[in-house]
């Protein structure tokens, strides 16, 4: 796990006592190993080695970000950068190129790998309300998605994909070619699929509520029979479930409010339960009342979500909720 303010990593041994997690090991140089990328965010396993995906870099605090590749114990291998327009290194889609970083994930069976975009170090330490009072700052979010060569890590094309695509998705089922995302800004979700010929396309595909509202569409979450897709929105804290039975027309069947804020969401491997967080970032929460902290779990049955417990962070002393995982979804491949 690592921080986005100080760029350190922290290594825990989760295996000797897993009730009892020890810090085996701070990397305190990613910065200078990495050759300026900063922001740790996204760790993504793979066998033998820990993809991170840096948001920005120490030269200007701005959007040109990259993938930092470690070992399972914390070596430095290699850094990698997100395509620019000075820097395609190979890919495709100059026109469409920003540089921006946010998630990653594989499918492996294609030999592809997808990284997504978000802001820099100098917008995700700025306070939210200010931020969205700033002509200049809104508009450094990233637009694109990036498809890469999951061998040799490699760009190969980069997407237009306006309004900053953050969390990525792919469909679980061994013939569903094609991922999904949603952008934060402009309240879409964007099927990244690959096209009769072979070719990899990026469609905007739905809405998430209403885009002038700036719902702030955040995590996502797949079923593992590929028919719904569970969209949690930060600012008026509801999670939306479609229908992606078609995946070229997601369509909305259910809604709930959870919380006055709300980011991620995760599910059983059956559906049957479905929990939820509320932290983004520690600049960008809600203030006063609105900034609630929790873990909460819910029951599904098909129709309607039933609340089960709620873990209070605020009243326990616990800090902010904000990454949980729960049954097989964070596992390589699909």
């Amino acid at each position: 796990m690592g921080g986005l303010d100080t760029s350190n990593i922290y290594i825990f041994d989760v295996h000797s006592d897993v009730g009892k997690p020890v810090l085996h090991k701070t990397i305190t140089n990613f910065v200078s190993e990495s050759g300026g990328a900063v922001g740790p965010h996204t760790f993504y396993a793979m066998p033998g080695r820990m993809m991170i995906t840096a948001l920005s870099n120490d030269k200007d605090h701005g959007g040109q970000a990259a993938l930092v590749e470690y070992t399972n114990e914390g070596k430095f291998v290699a850094t990698h950068w997100i395509p620019s327009p000075g820097n395609m290194n190979g890919a495709t889609g100059a026109e469409n190129a920003d540089g921006y970083n946010y998630d990653v994930r594989v499918l492996p069976r294609k030999n592809v790998m997808l990284t997504s975009s978000f802001t820099g170090w100098s917008n995700y330490m700025m306070d939210f309300g200010k931020m969205l009072q700033d002509a200049e700052a809104m508009k450094r979010f990233g637009q694109t998605v990036t498809l890469w060569d999951l061998h040799t890590r490699k760009p190969k094309k980069v997407f237009k994909v306006p309004g900053a695509p953050l969390e990525i998705r792919w469909a679980w089922g061994p013939n569903n070619n094609y991922a999904f995302t949603t952008t934060a800004l402009t309240s879409k979700i964007w099927l990244i699929h690959e096209d009769d010929k072979g070719e990899w396309q990026a469609t905007a595909v739905a809405d998430i509520g209403d885009a002038s509202k700036v719902p702030l569409p955040v995590d996502i979450s797949i079923t593992s029979d590929d028919k719904h897709l569970w969209v949690d929105t930060f600012m008026d804290g509801t999670a939306r479930l479609f229908d992606i039975s078609d995946p070229m027309k997601p369509k909305q069947v259910y809604q709930k409010k959870i919380g006055a804020q709300l980011n991620m969401v995760s599910q059983s491997w059956d559906g049957d339960r479905v929990y939820f967080t509320t932290s983004l970032l520690a600049n960008w929460d809600k203030k006063g009342a609105d900034n609630e902290q929790f873990l909460k779990a819910y029951d599904w049955d098909g129709k309607e979500l039933k609340h089960r417990f709620t873990v209070d962070f605020a009243k326990e002393g616990l800090g902010r909720a904000h990454l949980m995982r729960f049954g097989a979804r964070s596992l390589y491949g699909s």
